[in-house]
């Protein structure tokens, strides 16, 4: 486990560059229908959800729903856009197109194919989330200036998920198996994390189930900016997220090294 370890660390704080310029430099082709793919879900719930509900509930913990719902809809996005960018996208680069097997013929090591696909995923998250948030503001259910706010904690949130689809990637044996991942963790995350609907409108056990989910600790960072509220135990939803984004990334570089290597 440690020589494991030792071997998939990154070789050093740059050479990850290199991975998230190739993955920008393809993706830049098909900038605008990957951007259009990432805000559908989102803009569907913010808009379809958010004002056919909002006409029957009202307002939500003092704003309206469609403005509870905005805020949390910035967090999926990030949430949706790196997890996604990581399992469809990187697994084929390092499955069936090989490509990080090529880059390990150069000098740089797992950790910094691994450093390097986790930004790009990021990326990706930070972009969609921004671009949820920059509607939010224009449709007046967020201000102009809480953006600056929020967009750490969208970019937090990218790295944060990305590094959790990350193990999923080097343990999934195909494609098959990311949709147990969509089904079973993502889609239940949404609903119990404050998205869709306030948290303390859960029984007790599933509000004390939230308290653990990243998506949770984004939220609770991103909505009380959006709707212009004090927001409450910072340094732990921040800590909360980086955790996962640090400790999944370890251990997903530990499991890459044996599938790779073997």
């Amino acid at each position: 486990m440690g020589e494991d370890f030792a071997a998939a660390l990154p070789a050093n704080a740059w050479n990850w560059i290199a991975v998230w310029r190739r993955n920008y430099l393809s993706w830049k082709k098909i900038a605008l229908a990957s951007m259009l793919g990432n805000l559908a879900d989102p803009l569907i719930y913010l808009f379809g959800l958010g004002t056919g509900l909002g006409m029957m509930v009202g307002r939500v913990e003092d704003a309206s729903y469609v403005a509870f719902l905005a805020a949390g809809m910035v967090a999926t996005s990030a949430m949706t856009a790196s997890t996604f960018e990581t399992i469809y996208a990187a697994y084929p680069r390092m499955h069936h197109q090989r490509i990080w097997e090529a880059i390990l013929y150069t000098q740089l090591t797992l950790g910094d194919i691994v450093l390097g696909e986790l930004a790009w995923a990021a990326t990706k998250g930070f972009l969609a989330g921004t671009a949820i948030a920059i509607v939010a503001a224009v449709v007046g259910y967020a201000a102009w200036p809480s953006l600056l706010y929020v967009l750490p904690a969208i970019a937090l949130t990218g790295f944060a998920f990305a590094s959790l689809a990350m193990v999923v990637t080097a343990l999934a044996p195909s494609y098959h198996y990311f949709v147990f991942y969509q089904s079973l963790v993502l889609t239940p995350m949404l609903f119990l994390s404050g998205a869709v609907f306030p948290v303390t409108q859960l029984s007790g056990p599933f509000q004390q189930a939230a308290h653990f989910l990243p998506l949770a600790h984004s939220i609770d960072l991103i909505r009380p900016e959006m709707l212009d509220r004090p927001a409450g135990g910072i340094a732990l939803h921040i800590g909360a997220l980086c955790l996962y984004a640090v400790l999944p990334f370890f251990l997903s570089m530990v499991l890459l090294r044996r599938r790779l290597m073997r």
